[in-house]
């Protein structure tokens, strides 16, 4: 078998528990939340007035905060599977 099919038939991450899945939406959604938040600055603008802006700096900083646990947490439980694959070769 050539290598890059090898390596193409090799998983490269953990399986994905409920938790990272969980976590997985929850980031997924907060990027639509603030994407839409954006694109939808002029109408906040006249409903809200200037808590607008807060609503988005609130929710840059939640996605923020969000992503950097999510991305710790994924990196953890990739490495963890990946040495104990390791382990077992």
């Amino acid at each position: 078998m050539p290598l890059w099919l090898d390596l193409l038939r090799t998983p490269m991450a953990a399986p994905e528990t409920r938790f990272l899945r969980a976590m997985r939406h929850v980031w997924q959604g907060l990027y639509l939340a603030l994407a839409t938040t954006i694109l939808l600055l002029d109408p906040l603008k006249q409903l809200l007035g200037s808590r607008a802006s807060l609503l988005i700096a609130g929710l840059m900083l939640l996605t923020a905060t969000h992503s950097l646990i999510y991305l710790r947490v994924k990196n953890r439980a990739d490495t963890e599977w990946l040495t104990q694959a390791g382990e077992g070769e």
